[in-house]
């Protein structure tokens, strides 16, 4: 089959893959441990599943608005002011199925070929693969462990050209846990102020954080109408499956954004607009308690994988991810990967997966059970020994 060009420039999320992978093996009777993949182990809150068929129920089966109905964005305006501390309307909201299309959506609307986007590197792989799509120039910023896998705001202004266009920044971070500092979103804001460049901040883990309170570059001043923020339910909610998420931007570019849904998807499922309702609105102590958990499942796994000889790792502050440094196991990070699955039955992701910088690290998520990871902290024990 003859295929666009533009087909080649299309990356890909290797967590889906590697989770394909590890299917297989267990259809065969391989018993497999899943750390590979970012989604919480818990089932949706009973009060957000009980919305969404009181909807279905009510009718709400039928097209919506491309941006989204109009009672979600308020709710979504109302929260976003609340938690981040600005103050923005509905008509800066606009509603996807997941957060990936705000990334989609946000570089086809600001970014024209050639034009250049700064993006963490390691980090999540949509945000390169999306850039080289629309022919914009993908410039990665390589967050070092010495640096506890934050930005070197040096290295960033570093960077900065008359052809830069967007700068991505994550926090907390995937695949590290990292967490930027007030004063390190402030020093952000300055180079996006002063060389007149807008800031895609992908928030999606904004809930997910164990020793601090998030803060948004979207509420340093000057920077509300510079700032695309991304975030969603997935995470927080465990609403993976639902496909729910939403962007938060300048009115005029929300216009555009909304354009380019209704070419693309039309709109967002109306019932689990109202399910989201209620996510935001209703009950939140069970985000609290997975958080909690979280936070437990964290400190176990990392002081177990501490103790195993050839793991050398950061402690995250947020997300649910280790990426521990693996050099010292001799192994290219795709050859762990891949043993890993094959002879101790764990299926994690290389740290290439999440770009060239990733290389001689590995990503283990800890959305799973604390009983699953101490069967892998065993696993990884006893693999390590026979290397």
């Amino acid at each position: 089959m003859k295929l666009a060009d533009r087909l080649s420039l299309l990356g890909t999320e290797t967590a889906f893959l590697v989770l394909a992978k590890a299917k297989e093996l267990e259809a065969q009777g391989k018993k497999i441990i899943h750390l590979e993949i970012g989604e919480p182990n818990f089932e949706t809150p009973k009060n957000i599943i009980n919305a969404a068929v009181q909807a279905l129920n009510d009718g709400w089966t039928h097209y919506n608005p491309s941006a989204g109905l109009p009672q979600l964005r308020q709710v979504i305006a109302s929260d976003i002011n609340k938690s981040r501390g600005i103050n923005i309307g509905p008509g800066n909201v606009v509603v996807t199925p997941g957060g990936k299309p705000i990334i989609f959506f946000s570089l086809l609307a600001l970014v024209n070929p050639g034009e250049e986007v700064i993006y963490p590197n390691p980090g999540f792989p949509i945000y390169e693969s999306v850039i080289n799509f629309v022919e914009g120039k993908a410039v990665p910023i390589k967050l070092r462990e010495e640096n506890r896998f934050h930005l070197d705001i040096e290295e960033l202004e570093s960077l900065i050209t008359p052809k830069t266009r967007l700068i991505i920044i994550n926090s907390p971070q995937n695949p590290t846990g990292s967490v930027l500092t007030g004063e390190e979103l402030k020093a952000i804001a300055e180079i996006a102020i002063k060389n007149d460049i807008y800031v895609l901040t992908d928030e999606i883990y904004s809930r997910i954080l164990y020793e601090s309170k998030h803060l948004s570059i979207a509420s340093v001043p000057g920077m509300l109408d510079r700032t695309i923020i991304l975030d969603g339910y997935s995470k927080t909610y465990a609403m993976t499956g639902w496909r729910l998420g939403y962007g938060v931007m300048p009115e005029d570019l929300a216009e555009q954004v909304a354009k380019l849904a209704t070419n693309c998807n039309s709109c967002t499922t109306t019932f689990a607009q109202i399910a989201g309702i209620e996510a935001l609105t209703g009950d939140q102590s069970a985000v609290g308690g997975m958080v909690s958990e979280f936070k437990k499942r964290r400190d176990i796994f990392y002081d177990g994988l501490c103790k195993i000889s050839g793991f050398k790792c950061h402690k995250p502050h947020g997300a649910f991810y280790l990426f521990p440094k693996i050099t010292d196991l001799g192994l290219e990070s795709s050859m762990l990967e891949e043993r890993l699955m094959r002879e101790a039955g764990i299926a994690a992701l290389s740290g290439t997966s999440f770009g060239a910088y990733g290389e001689g690290y590995i990503r283990f998520s800890y959305a799973n059970s604390t009983e699953n990871i101490l069967r892998a902290l065993e696993k990884l024990s006893d693999f390590v020994d026979k290397l």
